[in-house]
């Protein structure tokens, strides 16, 4: 554990060397300075030569602002962008399970992960979840996490992710939907300061069903799932015509939307801030956050990787951070 008068960092892990994480850290870290204190989990001889490193040790004060605060992993090979390497993965995965442990610990204060390739992963290590939501469930001993994305705009949390379009009606149980409710009203309080959140249902079918007339889903399901939630205390609402429900007078009325499936979710968000959007777990013990996209290997190395959704994650976990503190 920290003391008192040393404010624990936040922990920020590498993703694959060869993607984007690591410039994108360098630049968010040039725009934040000091503000927030930051631990890099990476491999030193993964950074820049001229860049100057500090080795992280507890109980510490952070260094110079144009140090790299690091916790050095040893990765098996050097790191060429846009070639991601397989012998890496097992380097990849003890930064995030390292990260984690010391945030657990206490001395980090929260997580904030750069992307990752699992297909890399899978192939290198054997890695055996889906990604990095579910590992992280995993090393925390935790059932049932969410996945909210946020910005300044909106916050949504698809209840149910990547599958087929034609399995979620089926994938859309009450259990899923009262738990993924509770963990939703829980994390705004606990983890955004929102004394009393508000969440806004979107209807499964168009119209939400149009009162059975395309479809009975919203009517035989979802609505008494959201009266039975309003009798135990949430206030939700819903399910609402999800058409109407992003436009800026609607997303005024509540403070997530909980969407039925994948795109549902996404797409309002990334339309509203490609850049910006934050990935944040929920139902953890710990704070996690992430930039929401993907190693972009394409990009990687050519100075064209923009780092506003670091910069947001990082911003988004101390927030989170500060929220719980107080909250405690």
């Amino acid at each position: 554990m920290t003391d008192k008068t040393t404010r624990a960092p936040l922990a920020v892990t590498c993703g694959d060397p060869a993607g984007i994480g690591l410039e994108i850290f360098r630049t968010a870290q040039k725009e934040i300075g000091t503000k927030i204190p930051m631990v890099l989990f990476a491999d030193q001889r993964h950074l820049p030569r001229d860049v100057p490193i500090t080795l992280f040790q507890p109980n510490t004060a952070p260094p110079p602002a144009d140090h790299i605060w690091l916790h050095h992993i040893d990765f098996a090979q050097p790191a060429h962008p846009g070639r991601p390497d397989p012998r890496n993965a097992a380097g990849v995965i003890a930064a995030i399970e390292q990260a984690v442990r010391l945030t657990q610990a206490g001395q980090m204060a929260g997580l904030c992960t750069a992307p990752i390739h699992k297909a890399i992963l899978q192939d290198g290590a054997g890695f055996q979840f889906p990604g990095h939501t579910e590992f992280l469930a995993h090393l925390c001993d935790v059932e049932q996490v969410v996945m909210m994305l946020t910005c300044p705009a909106l916050s949504v949390v698809p209840l149910t992710i990547h599958i087929p379009i034609s399995d979620v009606p089926q994938a859309i149980t009450k259990e899923v939907f009262h738990s993924t409710a509770h963990i939703l009203h829980e994390a705004l309080r606990h983890d955004f300061g929102i004394a009393e959140p508000r969440i806004s249902v979107a209807g499964l079918n168009p119209h939400a069903s149009e009162g059975g007339k395309i479809g009975r889903e919203d009517i035989d399901q979802i609505t008494p799932w959201v009266a039975e939630l309003q009798s135990a205390g949430l206030a939700i609402t819903g399910p609402h015509s999800a058409d109407t429900l992003f436009h800026a007078k609607a997303r005024a009325g509540y403070d997530a939307a909980l969407c039925m499936y994948h795109d549902q979710a996404l797409i309002p968000i990334k339309t509203l801030d490609f850049s910006g959007g934050v990935n944040v777990t929920l139902g953890l013990p710990i704070v996690r956050t992430s930039p929401d996209h993907g190693t972009a290997f394409d990009i990687a190395g050519k100075g064209l990787a923009d780092a506003s959704s670091m910069v947001q994650a990082i911003s988004c976990a101390d927030r989170m951070i500060r929220a719980r503190q107080n909250a405690n």
